[in-house]
């Protein structure tokens, strides 16, 4: 039997069902896509909260600028638990991991 459903005008509900509705695969990639994009994001906020460019901050972690930049692209997804301590040590911020249930539309996280 099939269950009709709910009629939405909501762009990101239509693009989820067009998209990645019923494909594991893709919905698993986007989820690593929005992990990469927060770390990357917060890495560069934090950083340029501190008033510190990406050469000063590779040189309080014993790197290059060019690693730091790497840090901060979305797509980069080498992301180490230890560099992020490293980064989170010289930015005076600490380490949290959390899991969190993965939700099934990406409507419902803009909600």
């Amino acid at each position: 039997m099939f269950r009709k459903r709910k009629a939405t005008t909501d762009a990101v509900e239509i693009l989820h069902r067009r998209l990645f509705e019923g494909k594991p695969d893709l919905l698993k990639d986007l989820e690593e896509a929005r992990a990469n994009d927060e770390i990357a994001r917060k890495i560069y906020e934090l950083r340029r909260s501190a008033g510190l460019t990406q050469a000063q901050l590779g040189k309080l972690i014993g790197t290059t600028a060019s690693v730091i930049c790497r840090l901060e692209d979305a797509d980069y997804a080498g992301h180490s638990l230890a560099m992020l301590r490293r980064v989170g040590t010289a930015l005076n911020q600490r380490v949290e991991v959390r899991f969190v249930p993965i939700r099934s539309s990406p409507a419902r996280r803009l909600a």
